[in-house]
């Protein structure tokens, strides 16, 4: 594995169909970086800034992009399996389609964004702030979404059954043909100023 590069700015570099491997970055700074089907497989990004960058048909797995801002990247056709986005924030950015195969999306932020239809069953978005995003007919079965904030999110059509909601307001959100299971359903009634009587 090469040596951690620190605190570089890259600007207008074309990496298309690299492979990076278990690289690691620290504190950088990419700027309109052409990283279409690039793969990597074990390497960090950390506090790193993506400006204007297209990952569209990359692949990455066990891969780590903690602590980063993506801004006006585009992620067409990208594959991320159990990676690591702790803490990253999301602006601006094409994440349709995309692939997400398990992995930590803890304290994400991703405001605004169109993740309509997407398959994101059994991810970790803890404490994610998924504010006005759209995730019409998207699966977020079994995801662990404890403490997310779902101010005017759309869930029209989604799927949120075995989903862990502890801490989150369902009420916020927009709710239309949502798929809850019952602890779901009972979360959203008490929400709404039901007195639910589990011995009824």
């Amino acid at each position: 594995m090469s040596d951690p590069v620190e605190g570089r700015e890259i600007r207008g570099a074309d990496w298309y169909g690299d492979d990076l491997g278990a690289a690691v970055y620290l504190r950088c700074i990419f700027t309109d970086l052409d990283l279409s089907e690039v793969s990597t497989a074990g390497a960090r990004f950390e506090e790193c800034t993506f400006h204007g960058c297209r990952f569209n048909s990359s692949t990455h797995r066990v891969s780590a992009f903690t602590g980063c801002d993506f801004r006006r990247c585009s992620f067409f056709d990208a594959t991320f399996e159990g990676c690591k986005l702790t803490g990253s924030v999301f602006s601006e950015c094409t994440l349709r389609p995309i692939r997400i195969d398990g992995g930590q999306w803890r304290s994400v932020t991703i405001r605004g964004a169109n993740l309509t239809r997407l398959d994101l069953a059994g991810l970790d978005l803890r404490e994610a702030d998924l504010s006005l995003s759209d995730f019409t007919g998207s699966s977020l079965r079994g995801a662990a979404l404890d403490g997310a904030i779902l101010r005017a999110t759309n869930l029209t059509g989604a799927d949120l059954r075995g989903a862990t909601l502890a801490g989150i307001d369902l009420a916020e959100a927009v709710l239309a043909s949502t798929h809850l299971d019952l602890a779901g359903a009972v979360r959203l009634a008490e929400q709404h100023g039901a007195l639910v009587d589990p011995t009824a």
